[in-house]
């Protein structure tokens, strides 16, 4: 008879296994690499503590070259908030890529993940990060780098995935708790984790499918309400349009599950009130997240450009 130390209490491949006696087995997103010199894009990167309290960590990168002032992004990456890191492989090499080809300063986030610290460990994590990027203002915070280079004037967030997700509540929050002479220009979202009870527009209706997507937000979120609860459904929210920017890009994938939430999405947001240009990308034959597996394929350059000519948009 199987040991109950052994027992399954839930498998969701590729992603993640639980087991009844408390284990967690993660199958992606584990590797890690250090920062430094990228002998590819002469990109650099650090590591720098953000919460003492959590030991969370920022890597921080800079452009070969990097002279004064340059726009700033501020990076949540993906994996459901159950899987990832900012420091793995597939994060590291797609922020080198985009730092390089946007001559930007970026700020990639690594917060706590699921279920070993539930929803909303991700996003206090995340409003740490950003609130410890703004103490940067003045020229006086603690990481002399961002003193120097970070353009205040000209921030922009992003995430794929889940780290999309992250990055629309980050512009809401920062609605509501204002940072004086911190000027989020826009927000992009990249294949963007949302979800809800009902179907939208041309979104699978098969049961079972939908299902497996609810049982991966319960895994993150035990407590939650379901699959309206306003993080993972947030354009029901009475506060769905109070984005502390002008201007948002939704890209989409043509295959990908969650395209027709990301239509949805913009399509909400033009109804919203909020006044802002709205802007989809679609790349045509494409996976959820393909550009962080294939990032030498056509689509993926063209999504790489389309992002570094959004964020330079701000640009005095």
């Amino acid at each position: 008879m199987e040991s109950s130390a052994s027992e399954i209490l839930l498998d969701f491949p590729p992603m993640i296994r639980l087991y009844k006696d408390g284990r967690i087995e993660r199958f992606l997103g584990t590797e890690i690499v250090q920062p430094g010199l990228d002998p590819k894009t002469n990109v650099e990167s650090k590591d720098v503590v953000y919460s003492q309290e959590t030991a969370q960590i920022v890597r921080i990168y800079i452009p070969p070259n990097a002279a004064g002032k340059l726009p700033l992004l501020v990076y949540f990456h993906g994996g459901g908030f159950c899987i990832e890191t900012a420091f793995s492989p597939t994060y590291h090499n797609y922020l080198n890529a985009l730092v390089a080809e946007a001559n930007i300063v970026a700020v990639s986030v690594d917060y706590r993940l699921a279920p070993e610290h539930p929803i909303p460990a991700a996003y206090d994590d995340s409003w740490d990060a950003v609130k410890w990027v703004a103490s940067h203002l003045n020229g006086n915070g603690p990481e002399e780098l961002l003193n120097r280079h970070a353009d205040f004037n000209n921030v922009c967030f992003s995430g794929d995935s889940a780290g999309a997700n992250l990055a629309h509540h980050m512009s809401v929050k920062m609605t509501k708790e204002k940072l004086d002479g911190f000027n989020l220009a826009g927000i992009v979202l990249t294949h963007p984790y949302f979800w809800g009870k009902e179907p939208v527009g041309n979104e699978i209706k098969d049961p079972a499918v939908r299902e497996k997507i609810d049982v991966l937000w319960r895994l993150a979120y035990p407590t939650t309400s379901g699959s309206d609860d306003q993080w993972i459904n947030p354009m029901d929210d009475p506060s769905f349009g109070s984005l502390a920017c002008s201007r948002v890009l939704v890209c989409v994938a043509e295959n990908d599950i969650l395209k027709p939430r990301g239509l949805y999405y913009c399509e909400k947001l033009k109804q919203s009130g909020w006044g802002g240009e709205v802007e989809l990308m679609e790349s045509p034959g494409e996976e959820h997240v393909f550009h962080l597996h294939k990032p030498s394929c056509e689509n993926a350059a063209a999504k790489l450009k389309k992002v570094a000519d959004f964020i330079n948009q701000g640009k005095a």
